[in-house]
């Protein structure tokens, strides 16, 4: 991603992606300001669509942006094998960009679902997705999904929220005042007490990227309109009674959440609204509140199984599994890549 002026995002990088597995590219991206019925978005886009393949499409949670959400995970070498094949478009929400402009006085930033209904307008040259969101990305991509369940192939939602009762409900009465302390809340958000406590070189960094080089006043924006956010009103179809008709995901879904996450119950109820021959709910052990960051190879190799599971196995350069025809499914797929590798995987059937 392009080279920032940024302390915090230098540090960003330097810690988390410089490993022996790592590579950092920055010259084949561009940036976009796209118009859309409710708005401007700002869109860096990977590399152009290929034939009929669909689009990674991302977008990330509050009190962060497209670069300090993933780019640990998309500068892995092992998610780089996959996004040579797969252009890929990530989405920064409304003011949420680096150096983005403070909105006027009385701008109304638009609900949840108006962000979700500015998605179509980056999609004009795309056929389809496969969304990767985080927090508030999760939930919004879910509603796409939900509205336009012919342009979405398949869904991974890390720390996703189906439920319209708001985390700053719960932080407003344990600190003093969201919005005089809004850094606080959003860290609540993305961290447990404890990690909070014993993580404190990662802690530190992302409180001062949420201080620092995010617009405070849009962020505060972005969060009550996610404060806001409807219940999805999903369900868990009966199978062979009413799958058709029930409002549910009808994509592949790979469910992401790690084990000492403030939002692991708010994932498995997500998880047992959906369909469970379509879901894989993934609890990573020794994983906190940001899995794309603190382990984005578990999550790169969860990826490519989920790819491969979808029909795009020679982009994955992976050994193919091979299973009868009615278990191959990224289900199956996942399950058996969690039982090699001894990561926690439960499937969706699982509540």
């Amino acid at each position: 991603f392009a080279q920032t002026d940024s302390v915090t995002l230098k540090t960003l990088i330097s810690v988390y992606q410089r490993t022996d597995q790592s590579v950092l590219l920055y010259d084949w991206l561009q940036e976009h300001d796209i118009e859309t019925q409710h708005g401007v978005l700002h869109v860096t886009v990977s590399g152009v669509p290929k034939g009929n393949r669909p689009v990674i499409l991302t977008y990330h949670d509050i009190g962060l942006n497209h670069k300090s959400c993933f780019n640990t995970l998309f500068n892995f070498e092992d998610m780089q094998e996959i996004t040579q094949h797969f252009a890929v478009v990530h989405v920064d929400a409304p003011g949420q960009q680096e150096a983005a402009a403070p909105f006027p006085t009385g701008y109304q930033y638009p609900t949840m679902d108006e962000l979700s209904e500015m998605l179509p307008s980056v999609m004009t040259q795309v056929n389809s997705v496969i969304g990767i969101g985080v927090g508030a990305g999760a939930y919004i991509l879910s509603r796409f999904a939900l509205n336009n369940p012919t342009l979405v192939e398949g869904l991974v939602l890390i720390n996703v929220d189906p439920c319209a009762e708001g985390w700053i409900d719960w932080a407003a009465s344990k600190l003093s005042g969201w919005t005089s302390n809004i850094v606080d809340t959003v860290m609540a958000h993305h961290f447990s007490t404890d990690e909070l406590t014993d993580n404190q070189e990662l802690i530190q960094t992302y409180r001062l990227h949420i201080a620092q080089d995010i617009n405070q006043d849009n962020l505060a924006l972005f969060c009550a309109s996610y404060n806001g956010r409807r219940d999805l009103e999903i369900e868990r179809p009966v199978i062979g009674l009413n799958e058709d008709t029930v409002n549910t995901l009808t994509c592949p879904s790979l469910l992401v959440v790690g084990d000492t996450s403030p939002a692991v119950e708010a994932v498995v109820e997500c998880n047992s609204r959906l369909n469970p021959t379509k879901t894989t709910l993934f609890k990573m052990a020794d994983c906190g509140g940001l899995p794309q960051v603190v382990q984005p190879g578990k999550l790169a190799e969860a990826f490519k199984y989920f790819v491969q599971g979808m029909g795009y196995s020679k982009y994955t350069s992976l050994t193919f599994l091979f299973f009868p025809s009615h278990c191959a499914s990224t289900s199956a797929l996942l399950a058996v890549w969690g039982f090699r590798l001894g990561f926690c995987i439960a499937l969706c059937d699982i509540s």
